[in-house]
Parts: C-alpha cells; sequence; structure tokens
C-alpha cells in the first residue's frame, strides 16, 4: 500500500489519445474533408468560372423572386432556368471537388460537363432575352433590371465555362479509339 500513490497518475488520456487519432475533434474532421478535395481544381479557372456562376446565379433569381414575378408568365421560364442551372452547377462543383469522377470512369465527364455548359448557355442566353423583354416601369422595375444585368454576366460566364469545357474535351482526345491506339 505503500507504493500505491506512487503508481498513480492524475491525466486523463481522452485527450492525448483524440488528438493522436483525429477521432471526434474538429481539426480531425476537416483533414478528412480536406483530403478527399481536389484543392487544384479550385484555383483553376473553370472552377473560378463554376463559382461565379453560382454566386451570379444566385443573385439572378433571387432578385426575380424578390419580384411578383408570377404576374408575368415568361418569368416563369426565367425562374426555372435560374434555379435549376444553378442547382445543377452546385452539384456538378461539388462532383468534380470530391473528384467523383475518379469513382466513376465509366461515365465520360469531360464530355458531360461540356454538353452541360453548352446547353446551359443557350437555355440562359433564352432566359436573359426573355428577362431583358420583359422589364417593365413599375414598382420592381430596379429588381428586374438588376436580374436582367445578372443574367447577361451568367451567360457570359456559361459560355466562357462551356469554351474551357470544349478545350478540355478536345485535349482530352474526345475519342476512345485515339486512346487506345498504341502509338
Amino acid at each position: 500500500m505503500a507504493d500505491f500513490p506512487s503508481n498513480v497518475t492524475t491525466e486523463t488520456s481522452t485527450n492525448a489519445q483524440s488528438s493522436q487519432q483525429g477521432g471526434n475533434t474538429l481539426r480531425g474532421l476537416a483533414t478528412q474533408v480536406s483530403s478527399g478535395m481536389d484543392m487544384s481544381f479550385v484555383r483553376s479557372i473553370p472552377a473560378m468560372l463554376m463559382i461565379a456562376e453560382i454566386v451570379l446565379g444566385l443573385l439572378h433569381w433571387a432578385l426575380i423572386a424578390s419580384t411578383l414575378y408570377t404576374v408575368i408568365p415568361a418569368y416563369g421560364w426565367v425562374m426555372f432556368v435560374a434555379v435549376t442551372s444553378w442547382l445543377f452547377t452546385l452539384i456538378l462543383f461539388i462532383l468534380i471537388l470530391y473528384r467523383v469522377q475518379r469513382r466513376l470512369p465509366s461515365v465520360p465527364w469531360t464530355l458531360v460537363v461540356m454538353v452541360y455548359h453548352g446547353v446551359v448557355t443557350v437555355l440562359y442566353l433564352i432566359a436573359f432575352i426573355t428577362n431583358a423583354a420583359c422589364v417593365y416601369h413599375g414598382f420592381y422595375y430596379g429588381h428586374l433590371a438588376a436580374a436582367a444585368f445578372f443574367a447577361a454576366v451568367v451567360t457570359i460566364a456559361y459560355g466562357a465555362s462551356a469554351f474551357f469545357a470544349y478545350l478540355d474535351w478536345r485535349g482530352d482526345g474526345g475519342n476512345a479509339a485515339t486512346n487506345t491506339v498504341p502509338t
């Protein structure tokens, strides 16, 4: 019994174990999340364009949603294009950011991204023209005019993304036969 006080330590082991293993701490969670992210993609021009599309697209449809857009039926189309393209761009950005294309190699990702941006560019151009043509002088004139401006900027951003996606698709070979033929 005389040896008892000298053999016992009063330190708790929960702090030492969780900091070594990265267990339930916030730092450990952040390390796990950031290790799955493609940080080189975030610094690329296509990613910056997608971020601009997400932010400006959100401004576009938020400006229209803050008006009585249901009074003019054409704004239903504009809202449909704005919200769906915003959601799909956000989903596509997250998929590329977390390298889902590496887990699904059977999907031709460069072609999918190129076609997506090309189709959304055309749809957003139509939505921009519709938005600009239906701006009326009234209480919500400022909202609708600003929404038309942001629709034009988002259309340009989607067009630029389509161009870079085309360059990526073209640089990828664009044809399975060119990748399988030995040189």
